[in-house]
């Protein structure tokens, strides 16, 4: 038929189109905010570990999209100069079965996750972080 999408080559995007599109969710957000973010890693992972999924009590590894790690910059003590680098994790697997469910794109969605994971990093309120989503609409 005439305009139909041919789906049998088509896959799920990998871990590394994921690493890949958070990379540049991440460049694409306000230098301002970006710049609050030295040392921090992203990395992407199908499912939480078990440690995180027992820790958060998690009925499903399907329940937790992202998580930060490490320590807050409004938590942060002078008197501790080491500590393990800060951490945002995006879960795959999670991201794909909730995009699968809600009228939004893959692009959206890992921006939104992002961005609030690293909110919590650098202690932004929720309404700060919705700020910077709206500023950003129409980037993906």
């Amino acid at each position: 038929m005439a305009g139909e999408m041919d789906w049998h080559d088509l896959k799920a995007p990998t871990l590394e189109d994921f690493e890949r599109m958070a990379h540049d969710a991440f460049a694409r957000l306000p230098e301002s905010f970006r710049s609050r973010c030295e040392g921090l890693l992203i990395r992407v992972e199908d499912f939480p570990d078990e440690e995180i999924a027992t820790e958060m009590e998690l009925e499903s590894p399907f329940d937790l999209l992202g998580l930060y790690q490490g320590i807050s910059h409004i938590d942060r003590s002078v008197s501790e100069p080491f500590h393990m680098p800060d951490m945002v994790f995006l879960y795959r697997r999670p991201m794909l079965d909730y995009w699968a469910e809600y009228d939004e794109t893959l692009g959206h969605l890992i921006t939104h996750v992002l961005v609030h994971e690293i909110g919590h990093h650098i202690g932004l309120s929720d309404d700060d972080m919705h700020a910077i989503e709206e500023a950003m609409e129409g980037g993906d």
